[in-house]
């Protein structure tokens, strides 16, 4: 079997997919704004403790909520994935690679105490956000983000 290429398959892709975003997509922009406007305050980029050179898309350390904004072609959504015919055995490659650290990275923070909520880039934002509101309840007893820490007297 011949070896895997190991660049993409000319400098034109190399180019192009080299400016796609990795962070402050247009769908993590609109989803941090209907929750900034709900009052939830959230960290971004934070690091996954104990696996390096991997971060949380939104964090919401306090409560242990992970939220992951995932590209279709990225991380290979099951309606959305396309797969190139150019370099195809290394695309393959590549997007598996991805497909599994997505794996790992859920199953690690799943064992560490925090809740995964993983959301493709085609979902409606308004939804996305629905659901994180939905869980960050769920997780602070019934709070809503606006109410203060029950304190004890």
């Amino acid at each position: 079997m011949d070896p895997v290429p190991v660049t993409p398959s000319s400098p034109g892709v190399s180019a192009r997919m080299s400016r796609q975003a990795r962070k402050d997509t247009s769908v993590e922009m609109a989803v941090r704004r209907l929750l900034h406007a709900a009052g939830m305050r959230y960290r971004l980029q934070w690091r996954v403790p104990d696996l390096p050179r991997r971060t949380i898309d939104i964090a919401f350390p306090g409560a242990k909520v992970a939220i992951f904004l995932d590209g279709c072609f990225w991380h290979g959504c099951p309606e959305h994935a396309t797969h190139p015919k150019a370099n195809a055995e290394w695309w393959r490659q590549k997007l598996d690679g991805n497909m599994t650290r997505d794996l790992e990275t859920t199953e690690h923070l799943t064992a560490a105490g925090w809740t995964v909520l993983r959301f493709w880039e085609h979902e409606a934002p308004a939804e996305v956000a629905t659901r994180i509101a939905a869980t960050l309840t769920a997780e602070r007893g019934g709070r809503t983000a606006a109410d203060p820490p029950n304190r004890q007297s």
